[in-house]
């Protein structure tokens, strides 16, 4: 298996994927791979598949079009293609950047190991609070069968990633690690239309009282046992 894959799903921003290659290569990455996850009706997606000809995008899968807007379907649907190849899956928005050189070393060094770990790094907004980009195990993600909760569309993932990691004692952040996030509310990208559209109030609502659901259920419990046996914890 190689190191890792970091997914970033990506909707109508081909200048962000641009934005967060050239980031990625000031940090001198070598040990993950990057791939952009696609809709196969993104207005811009010959845009995304051009910077994929033209080599300044590496690796990238296209799927159908999810029903809901969000990043929940294409990160799940994208990881059931690519979890058995790598050791440590990781996800990053199209407005995250690195800029710690080395980075994947230190989140390899605490997310490959023989417990099952969710690493996140300090994004100069949320810092030590949230999980905006995060990184686990593959065994551990192929225990659960997903990466992001099937309930939710967009949001509250994050908070999913923070309580997994402490329910199961393998919280691990990471704050000398910076992968900034570029987002609207910490003043650094403007509000276009896919901000608006994935932070919509029905879907605040909606993902808030699915994910309070979620932990509250059996659902969880299960997510947690099925974790638990795959490393032979209790």
């Amino acid at each position: 298996m190689d190191d890792m894959i970091v997914l970033v799903p990506t909707r109508g921003r081909p200048q962000n994927a641009v934005r967060l290659v050239e980031a990625w290569e000031k940090t001198d990455t070598m040990n993950a791979v990057l791939t952009f996850v696609t809709d196969d009706d993104d207005p811009e997606l010959e845009a995304y598949r051009t910077l994929l000809t033209e080599g300044v995008i590496k690796h990238m899968i296209t799927l159908p079009a999810p029903p809901v807007p969000g990043i929940t379907i294409p990160l799940n649907r994208a990881v059931s293609v690519v979890q058995d190849a790598f050791r440590v899956i990781g996800f990053m928005g199209d407005d995250h950047a690195p800029r710690t050189t080395g980075w994947e070393d230190r989140v390899m060094e605490a997310a490959d190991t023989c417990c099952p770990r969710v690493v996140y790094t300090n994004d100069l907004f949320q810092g030590e609070n949230l999980p905006t980009a995060v990184f686990m195990p593959s065994r551990m993600v192929k225990a659960m069968t997903f990466m992001s909760p099937p309930v939710l569309a967009h949001l509250y993932a994050d908070n999913f990633w923070k309580t997994l990691g402490t329910d199961l004692g393998g919280l691990r952040y990471l704050p000398d690690v910076i992968i900034e996030h570029m987002h609207p509310a910490a003043g650094k990208a403007s509000m276009d239309e896919r901000y608006r559209v994935v932070n919509a109030p029905a879907i605040d609502v909606g993902d808030r009282g699915a994910y309070q659901a979620f932990i509250g259920g059996e659902a969880y419990t299960d997510v947690l046992s099925r974790i638990r046996e795959e490393y032979g914890t209790k």
